[in-house]
């Protein structure tokens, strides 16, 4: 029997922010699902399209392959993909009606395709899985092995038959995550990821889950795959895939993809604790929430772990804004929580949303006023967006302009309607970049001398170049501002 064919939809060249990055992570949800067929003794082959120029020689990768079943199985654990970008949308539709041609049955499974089953079945899909995927495909792959499946009996399914579009019953999310194999690192070439890594950063870094959900309910946050439900794999198994990548792909630096990583009281002590008997010291970096930061001990436990960077998201230096969020911490946590990870010698990075109902200029200049006085190391700004799934979705669903997805990640559409325009948050968003960075660049020449070193005079070189562009930015970001 020919190798079910495991593939996915995120194309990194038609995501061209993060082309320019090149920081790409392999597909880690696509692995596991692939590690679970294998384990369960079905022949599996992965198509990477990471690094395609587009889906033109998918044919004939299907020629060649000559697959029975085509999974179109997208990476549930990278933020990226949880956006449901529509070029990545229009790339798995032409991906779907490719394997249709070659005679494939094809099975979909993403965060976009929980939220849009229909249109992917429109699409030629033959089976779309919802909510967490592996269980649910093994139990469909042995099925449609029968005469006669009995698919209505499988949780977490969509397809269509002679009375329409049939959707089973919810899949319940699996709560012994060690029961799951390793993810099936093997069929990853990591040579260009390797490649791309080194050039842009000068490391290598893979990706790593250690848990599954999140139990916070923030009203913006779309949990289509693993909802509200926290399960968390044993500290023992992390640090036994940590050391097999070290052997298997010479990893320098871990992104740990979780939504919260180490919430499990006591797992990041003894996650630490592990890694120093194996002698295993990697940098990694993490997300995280301000108000668990300050628990005690934990940012002390994240270090002697080896905790390089945590992304929190501090959102908005309002706290009204955060309170309309349900975003569950205040300003002083943030600031709380900054303070002690520098301590540690652990870098903050604050993610920030700009747009949020209700924001007023005023909230806009606190959340300026918040980075300027924390000085975080880094900060990545988006514009709200409302998904299916959540309460902001439902707040602004009356609103909701034609255009319901952003093309790719640099999109920064608003979808609903808002007295501000898109080409405001544009704007808002370039002109709070330039300030950060001016700013940063200004503190380090008061924090290093002499002046004439040649890392101060590339950050006065930055700073003439900066200032021009800075005026120019918030000219035109008080002329939009006055016509509102």
């Amino acid at each position: 029997m020919s190798p079910i064919l495991f593939t996915h939809s995120y194309y990194l060249r038609l995501d061209p922010k993060q082309w320019k990055l090149q920081q790409p992570y392999a597909p880690l949800g696509t692995l596991y699902a692939a590690a679970l067929l294998r384990s369960a003794g079905h022949a599996v082959s992965l198509h990477d399209v990471t690094f395609e120029q587009g889906v033109g020689r998918f044919g004939q990768v299907l020629a060649d392959a000559g697959p029975r079943i085509v999974v179109l199985y997208d990476d549930g654990f990278n933020y990226l993909t949880k956006m449901c970008l529509t070029n990545m949308r229009a790339a798995a539709f032409e991906m779907i009606a490719a394997a249709q041609a070659q005679g494939c049955t094809v099975i979909v499974h993403s965060s976009d395709a929980t939220d849009h089953f229909v249109q992917y079945l429109e699409a030629g899909a033959d089976y779309v899985i919802v909510g967490e995927g592996e269980q649910t495909l093994l139990e469909l792959v042995n099925a449609l092995q029968e005469a006669a499946p009995a698919l209505r009996t499988i949780a977490g399914l969509v397809f269509g038959d002679a009375e329409g579009v049939v959707k089973t019953a919810p899949r319940p999310v699996l709560r012994d995550l060690d029961r799951l194999p390793f993810p099936a690192w093997d069929l990853v070439d990591f040579a260009p990821y390797r490649s791309a890594w080194l050039k842009s950063s000068g490391y290598f870094s893979v990706n790593i889950a250690t848990t599954r959900g999140c139990p916070y309910k923030c009203n913006w946050c779309a949990k289509p795959i693993y909802g509200n439900r926290y399960n968390v794999r044993s500290p023992q198994q992390v640090v036994a895939e940590i050391a097999r990548l070290r052997t298997q792909a010479a990893v320098d630096h871990i992104w740990f993809c979780d939504d919260i990583f180490g919430l499990k009281p006591g797992w990041v002590a003894a996650f630490a604790s592990l890694l120093e008997q194996e002698g295993l010291r990697i940098p990694f970096k993490i997300q995280s929430r301000a108000d668990l930061l300050v628990q005690p001990d934990y940012v002390e436990a994240l270090a002697r772990a080896g905790c390089a960077t945590v992304w929190m998201g501090a959102e908005s230096g309002s706290q009204a804004i955060l309170d309309a969020m349900d975003k569950g911490i205040t300003l002083a946590q943030i600031a709380a929580a900054t303070a002690l990870l520098r301590r540690h010698r652990i870098d903050p990075c604050f993610f920030l949303q700009f747009g949020y109902l209700g924001e007023q200029r005023e909230d806009i200049e606190a959340t300026i006023r918040m980075i300027d006085e924390l000085q975080p190391a880094e900060i990545g700004i988006s514009v709200s967006y409302p998904l299916p799934g959540t309460l902001f979705y439902e707040k602004v669903r009356a609103q909701l302009r034609e255009k319901s997805n952003w093309r790719d990640s640099d999109d920064l559409s608003l979808m609903y309607r808002d007295e501000r325009t898109a080409l405001f948050y544009r704007r808002l968003h370039r002109f709070v970049h330039h300030h950060y960075r001016q700013q940063r660049h200004r503190r380090q020449l008061a924090e290093s001398a002499p002046l004439w070193q040649p890392a101060n005079l590339r950050r006065v070189a930055s700073l003439l170049r900066l200032a021009p562009a800075l005026w120019l930015e918030r000219i035109r970001l008080n002329r939009l501002q006055r016509n509102l």
